[in-house]
């Protein structure tokens, strides 16, 4: 859910490693990742972030772009690192070798110095094949590759990173698991992709998301996108399917094979389940997914069509809330994270690295503890529109129905758009106005699970330097964003 219409979204756990040897998979031990996404108007500082990573002993991080002050964060952590083409880019990459040498010079080489960034792959797209997209990505996909390998290799860089391609399950189809294949209209695409990665050593990556087939279908059996058994289990010859994952799983396993290439490593790019926005997203079902997919995916059962072989990587989506992503899939693309936007864990979950329950993150600097609310006492007739400004610019998805503020009322609900906003507009006094119908309070509003929140604050100093030491080095314009920065510290 990172980018796409369907958008895939940013918690990685890496399981077994898996590496073809003489066309065999061998196992060997792996560690657990996290999906970072950052399209959010409350973000924490990278190096609090990195330091949560460390803190779970998070070991593999896979970024949606190149990002950096990410990047830069992520330098001397030794944590793996997936950086991202956006699927904008592919276009100018595909026609123009300079474009791709410039990008991996930019993005790729400069962080990879003596105790620099760990990265290991680029995703070349994220989900471009998806079938909402109508194919306008499908014919840039494998000539920047092709580009992409050769600024690698011309940076000495091919054998220690790997190019790869996040599709989404919808590039491939099915009604029996051991039926699988890919569309039609991708046969020829994917037999050259999986060609390309399969010679290259890299792994075919695929987002799977349960928790759409549900959302999706009424007739979805529930029990079935969980893994914690069924009365709804899936027959397919002499294999018997108990979750949607396994059965995912293996109408790809069933795809690749028809390519000849059934033996090639598989990596979840994207899995999860979402806290809220929807009748079905909620913090338990999001714990007890996330906690039966680590469990069964570090068991080394695998699935009917290769046992004892789980997923090279699972990355589950994602590592925050991202409050300012579309909503166009539904208000729960904005609550896949494992942890809320400021670092702190919405729910028991072990990732099965040894270190126990989720940690929050640490020494998180948050704006005043005041919120916006409605005026009790004012009347609320002329309030439509500025309940519409307030939802348009922040996240007023808690509201929508089966979401944890769904219930709060019509005073409660039209507080809770006011504060969103408020908080957002890092409380600027003046965003709390509404014509009078706004007031700050220093009492906190939040109502059982409905949450109101309080925004981080910004390292303003440290951001305008930084990214203007990143884009002029060397140049007089360094010095203006430096005084600049300054100046915004001062005031």
């Amino acid at each position: 859910m990172g980018g796409g219409i369907l958008i895939t979204k940013a918690v990685a756990v890496v399981l077994v490693l898996v590496a073809v040897l003489g066309g065999s998979v061998q196992s060997v031990e792996s560690a657990i990742g996290v999906n970072w996404g950052t399209i959010s108007n409350h973000r924490l500082a990278p190096s609090t972030v990195v330091d949560l990573l460390r803190d779970n002993k998070i070991q593999k991080v896979k970024l949606f772009d190149a990002d950096p002050d990410c990047l830069r964060a992520l330098m001397g952590s030794g944590i793996e690192v997936m950086v991202g083409v956006s699927n904008d880019l592919l276009a100018t990459l595909s026609s123009s070798s300079a474009a791709a040498d410039l990008w991996v010079s930019q993005n790729v080489s400069r962080y990879m110095v003596r105790g620099g960034a760990n990265i290991k792959y680029i995703a070349v797209g994220n989900e471009p094949f998806l079938t909402s997209y109508g194919g306008q990505f499908q014919s840039y996909v494998m000539p920047a590759i092709t580009n992409l390998q050769q600024s690698l290799t011309k940076a000495n860089l091919a054998n220690n990173i790997k190019l790869v391609v996040p599709c989404n399950a919808d590039a491939y189809e099915s009604s029996l698991p051991s039926q699988g294949a890919f569309r039609p209209e991708l046969t020829q695409i994917m037999t050259d992709l999986v060609a390309f990665l399969n010679s290259n050593g890299s792994p075919f990556i695929v987002n799977i998301y349960p928790f759409l087939s549900l959302y999706s279908n009424s007739d979805f059996p529930q029990d079935y996108a969980f893994f914690e058994g069924t009365t709804h289990s899936v027959t397919d010859g002499p294999n018997v399917y108990y979750n949607a994952f396994d059965g995912n799983y293996d109408t790809l396993v069933s795809a690749l094979n028809k390519l000849g290439f059934g033996q090639i490593p598989i990596v979840i790019g994207e899995v999860g389940w979402p806290t809220d926005g929807a009748i079905t997203a909620n913090v338990n079902a999001a714990r007890v997914f996330n906690q039966g997919l680590i469990n069964h995916v570090l068991s080394n059962k695998g699935t009917p069509l290769r046992p004892g072989q789980g997923p090279t990587d699972v990355y589950l989506f994602g590592l925050f809330d991202e409050e300012a992503k579309s909503v166009l899939p539904g208000g729960f693309e904005r609550h896949w994270g494992i942890f809320s936007f400021d670092g702190q864990a919405k729910y028991a979950l072990n990732l099965g690295l040894g270190n126990g329950l989720l940690r929050n993150a640490k020494d998180v600097h948050y704006l005043p503890f005041r919120w916006c609310v409605v005026d009790p006492l004012k009347d609320l007739s002329g309030v439509s529109d500025h309940f519409k400004l307030a939802c348009t610019v922040a996240d007023c998805t808690n509201l929508n129905y089966g979401g944890s503020c769904n219930g709060i009322g019509e005073r409660g609900n039209i507080s809770y758009a006011f504060n969103s906003y408020y908080q957002v507009q890092k409380q600027n006094s003046r965003s709390c106005e509404f014509d009078g119908l706004g007031m700050v309070t220093f009492l906190n509003p939040s109502m059982g699970e409905c949450k109101f929140l309080v925004g981080v604050a910004e390292e303003v100093v440290t951001e305008h330097v930084s990214v203007g030491l990143q884009l002029y080095r060397g140049s007089v314009i360094v010095w203006l964003l430096i005084f600049w920065g300054f100046g915004v510290f001062m005031i």
